[in-house]
């Protein structure tokens, strides 16, 4: 096999064995083919890397100053790369079986305050009044985002079959397939169906399909158009800004664990607990500005 005809493999493997999504794909396949240029360079074939050359290629990253996330991740991406080789029949022996990297460091996730995330909705819903099919989609999507806490693939995979305007659900499809229902407010109902009674006929076509949310063009909404959305509408946060946000103020509002990891479709509540530090922060935060014995 050719380097192109086994990094093609690998991607199909990742998408129907490990059912990873097309960002993961994306970056797996991007971090092999930065592995196997960095063995040409050393005069080393992908086929015969061994765990000295894995470690001299991690160690360039340190001295390139990449960040601990991607090298974290680089790591990851090759011991499944050789791993999946291995069983294959590809390579003799896995070389990164014994492969360590740094995990990275877990930084706190940029929430909304309550206050703010009230503020732009209510905003997108001043602008939406305007009855304009694109700020009524806008508002949609703001609201939809924030309310169940969507990564940004989940809404833009959802079809208008998927809610349920009546129960107030969404059905959403996460990382590896899996599919999930997640409750909604009424707001996120309210701006929803205008949506989809007032401004979805303006902009479907032929092309729309069962997609939820369209761009101006009929198509789809691609996930570069939802940061556009959330960037000019929310004070510049990122979508996924708006899913921290959600879960941030669910576990302030005294929802536990348990529930937040099913709305936010966590295959781990190790993965949910880390908001559990951003609300003790501003619990400190407010008992020193406020207690008296601070």
């Amino acid at each position: 096999m050719t380097e192109d005809e086994v990094v093609t493999s690998f991607a199909v493997h990742l998408r129907a064995a490990c059912g990873a999504s097309e960002h993961t794909v994306r970056a797996y396949v991007g971090d092999v083919r930065h592995l196997f240029a960095h063995a040409r360079e050393h005069g080393t074939a992908w086929r015969e890397v061994g765990l000295a050359d894995l470690r001299a290629w991690l160690s360039a990253m340190v001295v390139a100053r990449l960040s601990r996330a991607t090298i974290a991740r680089r790591g990851a991406a090759v011991r499944r790369f050789y791993r999946w080789a291995a069983v294959e029949g590809l390579v003799q022996d896995d070389p990164a079986v014994r492969l360590v990297t740094a995990a990275p460091r877990s930084a706190l996730p940029v929430t909304a305050e309550v206050d703010q995330a009230r503020e732009f909705l209510e905003a997108g819903a001043d602008r939406a009044d305007s009855g304009d099919p694109v700020p009524l989609r806008d508002h949609a999507v703001l609201e939809l985002l924030y309310a169940a806490g969507l990564r940004v693939g989940e809404l833009v995979g959802a079809d208008v079959d998927d809610v349920d305007l009546d129960q107030r659900l969404v059905k959403v499809r996460g990382k590896g397939g899996k599919e999930r229902m997640v409750p909604f407010g009424l707001p996120a109902a309210t701006a929803l169906s205008r949506w989809l009674g007032e401004g979805r006929p303006h902009l479907a076509r032929e092309c729309s399909g069962p997609a939820l949310f369209l761009g101006v063009r009929g198509r789809r909404l691609d996930q570069r158009q939802v940061r556009d959305v959330v960037h000019r509408g929310a004070s510049g946060l990122a979508p996924h800004s708006l899913r921290h946000s959600a879960a941030t103020h669910l576990l302030q509002g005294g929802s536990d664990l348990r529930s937040v990891q099913e709305i936010l479709g966590h295959s781990s509540l190790a993965t949910t607990q880390r908001y559990t530090h951003v609300t003790a922060d501003r619990l400190r935060s407010s008992y020193a500005q406020a207690h008296p014995r601070a």
